[in-house]
């Protein structure tokens, strides 16, 4: 989108003509509290021609104050670029409250003062804007031009120290009431390193912006600062590819701009520099009010359990605790029973239009295409176990090797149901293609099921039921399954099994299902497990409360497992589900803004695994942390199968999911169907650093860990 965004109009009036409108308003504070207002609100404008949202001034009347709503209309929310827009706005606003509410910077920024976003007509509250749009500035006065320049630059360093990057700034959204500046147009902000979009207006944007070339940069805001400083100097716009030929005639502008008109990034002065030379010792002053790192404990004792793992002995293969199935060709073990079988041609049976099971003799079908597809559609009668109740597997299932089962783990109502039909949804869109694999159904007939009962309601806004009754009298079941292909032309069927928390917990037989899995997928819902105000309201209306104990589910499995060593050797991946509800809380706001990957880079892994894990422990303590303490082999991640919480039923823009692939691709990268650098066991605990390869002396061993170690080895594996 190419836009420059207006500031909200001065002379926008409280209220209209007609008398005002008055309306109640529900919103959630910056602290995370609900809050219900009387509010009187005046004309409404657009925001910009450009832009899909609306503005008008109000007045909350239980305190008295004066807000503007920046909002949505119900056909433009149903637009998602939209509320994209809207989100980036309320996620920058809010952190920008978190990181200088209580410091002297806060006025440079619009300050917030509630938000509603997962409703038909999203908005945001904003305390009433400070000053005039510089744009109704002919000619800014010598006395002001050194102090607007300041306050310009103090702003761009704080945004560039929380790796923000403002673009489209221009005369219509920077503020002036005299004596500061008020930036505005939030919803242009982008992260550094991100590829470059077009956005904004020449000359105020970069010609590498206007272009939409390379990676987001905060020199980007340079190009923009220096065009508004030139025209408030001026009177006239600066060309939109260099510096202006005029600009040696005033001098103190060619003194401090002349590198920030450079047309590439690299070659202009970066926010501190210009901020040092227009007051020399501020961007140091500004360094020290920075709120100390608080998630450094967390993130050393993230390495400290790498450690540890790396520490333990790995085992001889990652096919999971049933790879004794293997023991025999052509066998393979029953999801259900945990007995081993093989194909038997004389137990095959099909479904009739009545989905009812037929028995199949396939020797009567003389065309091999034929022969090929009705097996394809056909299931066969497991009888391994005669005391077990009747259950029937898949043909390809048993005629591919050894076949890779997923079961998803955790309570009801932690959205496990929702996260793995878009999980699948995302396969079948050709999600895994830019990895070098490839998927075909397992049964035509069942995944078209799936498609039509599971994905399409969703995907058209619809919630799901939560996962039903187990079926087999109580035993587990498949959900979907499908054959994925390699790089190397090998294909494997792969599994998903969807249990119902309360089985879990309460179903033995669901627990000896568990046994032979390959690999988990435990759900975590952070209504249940962080007690932060902003969720407060979520759990009112689900009727829940934070348990501090972890779920019940994960320890019911974890207990159960095979254990032969320090740790479980099965491959896992913990999600932070529902991750929409978190989406402006660090570090979840930054991986749900991440594109999806293309690659797997085990850097950015751990590195995503280190945010969510001290993020839980810091907030929901350490027995929610279970899994990964327990299983060797344990990614984390963040991932919201909606991407916005629901409304009498239903998604009003539609269910977006957001990363939800990623905890597949990490399992699949453990059992070796994704190359990966340093191959699967690299990638699951990391690389030993030097110092932490070096052997050490039983004497250098204090308390701590299973080899004595303590939290200081987290500061040498850094």
């Amino acid at each position: 989108m190419t836009s420059t965004p207006h500031s909200p109009p001065a002379h926008t009036p409280l209220v209209e003509p007609g008398g005002p409108q008055r309306t109640t308003l529900s919103f959630t504070t910056p602290s995370g509290r609900r809050r219900t207002a009387p509010v009187r609100f005046g004309r409404e404008s657009r925001r910009d021609p450009l832009l899909p949202q609306w503005i008008r001034k109000g007045l909350l009347d239980d305190e008295g104050q004066q807000c503007l709503q920046v909002r949505l209309t119900g056909s433009a929310a149903a637009n998602p670029a939209a509320r994209a827009l809207l989100d980036a706005e309320a996620g920058t606003a809010l952190h920008l409250h978190r990181v200088l509410d209580t410091t002297e910077y806060a006025p440079l920024f619009p300050k917030v003062i509630g938000y509603e976003l997962d409703t038909a007509e999203p908005f945001l509250l904003y305390a009433a804007p400070r000053g005039e749009p510089a744009v109704r500035t002919h000619v800014m006065s010598a006395f002001d031009q050194p102090r607007f320049a300041r306050d310009l630059m103090l702003a761009l360093c704080l945004l560039d120290g929380q790796g923000l990057v403002l673009r489209g700034i221009s005369p219509a959204n920077v503020l002036w009431d005299g004596t500061s500046v008020q930036l505005w147009g939030l919803e242009g902000v982008a992260r550094a390193g991100r590829p470059r979009t077009r956005w904004g207006r020449a000359p105020y944007c970069s010609p590498e912006q206007r272009g939409g070339e390379g990676f987001v940069d905060s020199r980007d805001m340079v190009w923009s600062a220096a065009q508004v400083l030139y025209q408030l100097a001026t009177g006239r716009a600066g060309p939109p590819d260099g510096a202006p030929a005029d600009l040696g005639e005033h001098r103190v502008l060619a003194e401090t701009l002349r590198g920030a008109f450079a047309p590439l990034a690299a070659d202009r002065p970066t926010p501190g520099r210009l901020l040092d030379l227009l007051a020399p010792g501020a961007a140091r002053r500004l360094a020290l009010t920075v709120p100390a790192d608080e998630t450094r404990p967390h993130r050393e004792a993230f390495e400290q359990a790498l450690h540890l793992k790396r520490l333990a002995p790995a085992a001889e293969a990652h096919d999971g605790p049933g790879a004794a199935a293997e023991r025999a060709a052509g066998e393979v073990l029953c999801p259900y029973c945990l007995e081993t079988i093989q194909l038997d041609l004389t137990s095959l049976y099909v479904t009739d239009s009545r989905m009812q099971y037929q028995r199949l003799d396939p020797s009567g079908i003389g065309n091999s295409l034929r022969r090929q597809d009705v097996m394809r559609g056909a299931v066969q009668k497991c009888t391994a176990d005669p005391d077990f109740p009747e259950h029937f597997i898949p043909v390809p299932y048993l005629t591919y090797g050894r076949p890779l089962t997923v079961a998803m783990v955790g309570q009801s109502s932690t959205g496990k149901s929702h996260l793995l039909t878009q999980m699948i949804a995302e396969i079948t869109d050709g999600g895994l293609e830019p990895f070098g694999l490839k998927w075909q159904s397992v049964n035509p007939e069942q995944h078209a099921r799936f498609v039509r009962e599971r994905v399409q309601p969703l995907r058209n806004g619809k919630v799901l039921d939560h996962t039903g009754a187990l079926g087999l009298d109580g035993f587990a079941r498949f959900v979907e399954s499908l054959l994925i292909t390699d790089a190397h032309g090998q294909v494997r069927p792969v599994a998903f099994f969807d249990l119902g928390g309360e089985d879990l917990v309460r179903t033995d037989a669901a627990l000896r299902f568990l046994l032979g899995v390959d690999a988990m997928i435990f759900v975590v819902d952070p209504a249940l497990a962080l007690p932060l105000p902003h969720l407060d309201h979520a759990r009112e209306r689900w009727g829940l409360e934070v348990n501090r104990d972890g779920d019940l589910a994960f320890g019911t499995v974890l207990d159960r497992l095979p254990k032969s060593g320090p740790y479980l050797d099965v491959a896992a991946a913990m999600v932070l589900g529902k991750a929409d509800l978190l989406r402006f809380q660090p570090p979840v706001d930054r991986w749900l803004d991440e594109a999806p990957a293309t690659s797997l880079d085990p850097a950015l892994m751990r590195e995503e695994s280190q945010d969510v894990y001290g993020l839980l422990r810091r907030h929901a303590g350490q027995a929610w942390l279970r899994p990964f303490d327990a299983i060797r082999r344990c990614t984390l991640h963040v991932a919201s199968a909606t991407g916005g919480q629901e409304e009498h039923g239903r998604y009003p823009a539609g269910a977006g999911p957001r990363r939800v692939l990623e905890p597949l691709l990490s399992l699949l990268a453990m059992h070796g169907l994704i190359d990966v650098p340093g191959g699967a066991e690299e990638f699951a605990v990391g690389t030993a650093p030097a110092m932490e390869a070096a052997p050490r002396s039983p004497e250098t061993w204090g308390p701590g860990g299973s080899d004595g170690s303590t939290g200081s080895v987290g500061e040498e594996a850094k």
